[in-house]
């Protein structure tokens, strides 16, 4: 029996419990995701979507409920373990990487993901060569640039650096978290280019969100819709191929009715009762 790349059984948590800004931000969530699989979330703000891909890389510390990567239980791992086995691609261009380091050396710190780090992390002239290689392969003018540092990157540049560095020693889970949502529309199409390209034909179990409805159609094999702490809709197959902006803005507004009806019913119990 083939084991899941992921697995997530009962995940719940709750923001400032027992205050009045409780929020329960997981209630429950199950999912299974298998290898190679490209599931994409969606949801409105507050509905619990970063919080699950916080809750997979160990960012958020759950209530209850367990996280498994290939059979290996993660959930009591801290973030810097997990950290080992998942790549992830921040909202924030400036996110995940160095600064002051140039483009050459944050691609070597990223090339000892899950070993142990020592002085001896420098590259030399062959491993340079390579890299170069890989960055010209990205096509964003950065082959040339292994000696800038990072901050003074554009933003796209960088975030397409990021997109390499958590991916140039295989990830089991790559987690990308509303990757292009900070940059411009040029940035973005190109960073989601390179996502499409890396991604698909590498076969890299991928989790990512986004609140772009255009990407949610256009990228993955799997959609879900988060809302309230659970998934509402669980997508593949032809049902997400055949599924368009539209569609997916029908049910939000379904939901957002939904919602209204129930804080309705509370309010008039509230005048019945009181």
């Amino acid at each position: 029996m083939t084991v899941p790349v992921l697995e997530l059984i009962g995940l719940h948590h709750t923001f400032f419990p027992g205050t009045p800004s409780e929020q329960r931000a997981l209630e429950g969530v199950d999912l299974t995701v298998e290898a190679g699989g490209f599931v994409v979330v969606i949801g409105v703000n507050g509905s619990g979507k970063s919080t699950l891909l916080n809750a997979i890389a160990g960012t958020v510390t759950l209530d209850r409920g367990v996280v498994r990567l290939q059979g290996r239980d993660l959930t009591r791992w801290p973030e810097h373990r997990r950290a080992a086995l998942i790549g992830r691609v921040f909202q924030n261009p400036f996110s995940g990487t160095a600064p002051h380091l140039t483009v050459a050396e944050n691609l070597a710190v990223a090339s000892l993901r899950g070993r142990r780090r020592g002085l001896g992390w420098r590259l030399k002239s062959a491993r340079r060569a390579q890299l170069a290689s890989r960055l010209a392969d990205l096509g964003v003018g950065l082959e040339d640039r292994l000696d800038t540092p990072m901050g003074v990157l554009s933003g796209g540049q960088r975030q397409a650096l990021t997109l390499l560095m958590a991916t140039i020693v295989r990830p089991t889970l790559l987690l990308l978290d509303e990757h292009t949502s900070a940059l411009d529309p040029r940035s973005a199409e190109q960073v989601l280019r390179l996502t499409e390209e890396i991604v698909v034909p590498e076969g890299l179990t991928t989790v990512m969100v986004t609140h772009s409805m255009q990407q949610a159609v256009r990228l993955g094999d799997r959609l879900l819709m988060v809302h309230r702490g659970r998934i509402v809709e669980d997508l593949s197959g032809a049902r997400k191929r055949r599924i368009r902006v539209e569609d997916l803005l029908d049910r939000f507004d379904r939901l957002r009715n939904a919602d209204m009806l129930d804080e309705s019913a509370a309010a008039m119990l509230r005048r019945t009762y009181v």
